[in-house]
């Protein structure tokens, strides 16, 4: 199995470029089988969540073209048949395809997604809003049939603010009969992207990016030209790396209003950071003090970006700490993060940590147990003293396009064996 390889300790200088963000593209991609006709996606990174995806489109007899960053997806003549459980436990973004052939053919047959082990990640308020549209489920061992004899449009809502049910019930909204409200809805930038995607074809959807969206259902969607939005997750991953490494290290290509809790949070621990309208330039390394850090939905500090800040925590100086409201299981890289000299506990709940620094982190071996746990032990061997070895690297290549090579074109010692 490959692993990654990082000799710690230098210095990183140059541009770093932002790519398309993961958690837009991954919704659409199945999004496109509403069209009637095609659609051309550009700013698509290249990731394997985006491959997983273009095999469950040619399992369903989708055609697609995807070059240099660009992906055209003709839908005319895809069937509606199951997507079967190696393609549905691939990702988790699999149940996008739930909302999409719901509102195209009003009926899915598939299995539960896959994805990181996080914590809990049930897909009930998806299903709720299903319901309400009008749909039957049927649920035996993991698999799932959704039908409807016809959507109908109806008042949903969320009784958390879910990005994947509100995208969700997004897709299965646009072509029901009627008017559809969500209430309580999710208002991160990939479901404005995502909304505007959909309108770019012919949808009526207003209030994305407020907690109140209105989607009044349309009969055809026709073709459309759609850029990916950066990826903000991607973006704070190297302000993060900047902040411990960069010497006059740019962040291109990025939306610093997609950030601002994070932005918010390295200020406050002393990072000097220029900001432009669309870069991030981190000039020097300074010393850092101690910060309380909480994860909450958009826009509050995120919970993608939790692992990775814990690794900065380690070279802040004083006890910091990190509480997760949104996932139970999202402390498993620490017990890796440990290992190259960490000093942190969990707390008993699991939803909170402590971290003492500042420490001089050393080299190890650790194995990513998640994808953005990965990203904070890459994070951690980038500044240890030594050479160090990341194990099931899978996770990490799952969410970061071109991580190696972009790290290595700003002075990274890091490579793929």
């Amino acid at each position: 199995m490959p692993k990654i390889k990082i000799e710690g300790g230098h210095k990183l200088t140059g541009t770093v470029t932002v790519s398309g963000a993961k958690n837009s593209v991954v919704a659409l991609i199945p999004a496109a089988i509403l069209c009637d006709e095609t659609v051309t996606i550009s700013n698509v990174p290249n990731i394997t969540d985006v491959d997983d995806l273009e095999n469950i489109l040619v399992h369903l007899n989708a055609k697609i073209n995807r070059e240099d960053g660009k992906v055209e997806i003709n839908s005319s003549d895809i069937v509606n048949k199951e997507i079967t459980e190696s393609l549905s436990k691939k990702l988790r973004a699999s149940y996008y395809f739930m909302g999409a052939l719901l509102g195209k053919f009003n009926k899915v047959d598939m299995y539960f997604p896959g994805g990181c082990a996080i914590g809990a990640r049930p897909i009930n308020l998806h299903l709720k809003g299903f319901e309400l549209l009008g749909a039957k489920i049927t649920e035996e061992d993991n698999h799932f049939i959704i039908e409807a004899d016809k959507l109908k449009g109806n008042n949903i809502y969320l009784d958390f603010p879910s990005v994947g049910a509100t995208i969700n019930i997004m897709l299965a909204a646009v072509k029901a009969k009627g008017k559809t409200i969500i209430d309580n809805a999710a208002q991160e930038p990939e479901i404005v992207n995502i909304a505007t995607f959909l309108n770019n074809m012919g949808a009526k959807i207003k209030g994305a990016g407020t907690s109140t969206i209105t989607i009044t259902g349309v009969k055809y969607l026709h073709s459309c030209f759609h850029e990916v939005i950066p990826d903000r997750i991607e973006a704070g991953t190297y302000l993060i790396i900047g902040a411990l490494l960069g010497h006059n290290l740019k962040i291109d290509n990025m939306i610093p209003n997609h950030l601002e809790a994070l932005i918010a949070k390295l200020t406050e621990a002393g990072v000097g950071m220029e900001i432009g309208l669309d870069n991030v330039i981190i000039n020097e390394v300074k010393d850092y003090k101690s910060i309380e850090v909480k994860t909450l939905v958009y826009p509050g500090f995120p919970t993608d970006l939790q692992q990775v800040m814990t690794t900065f925590l380690t070279q802040c100086k004083g006890k910091s700490t990190v509480e997760e409201t949104i996932y139970e299981n999202r402390f498993q890289n620490i017990k890796e993060l440990k290992k190259m000299g960490a000093k942190a506990n969990i707390r008993k709940d699991n939803r909170k940590a402590t971290i003492k620094g500042k420490t001089e982190l050393h080299s190890a071996d650790v194995i990513a147990t998640d994808l953005r746990g990965g990203a904070s032990l890459l994070v951690a061997a980038l500044v240890a003293e030594g050479t160090s070895t990341i194990d099931n690297i899978a996770y990490i290549l799952r969410g970061y396009d071109r991580i190696v090579e972009k790290l290595t074109q700003v002075g990274a010692k890091i490579e793929i064996i």
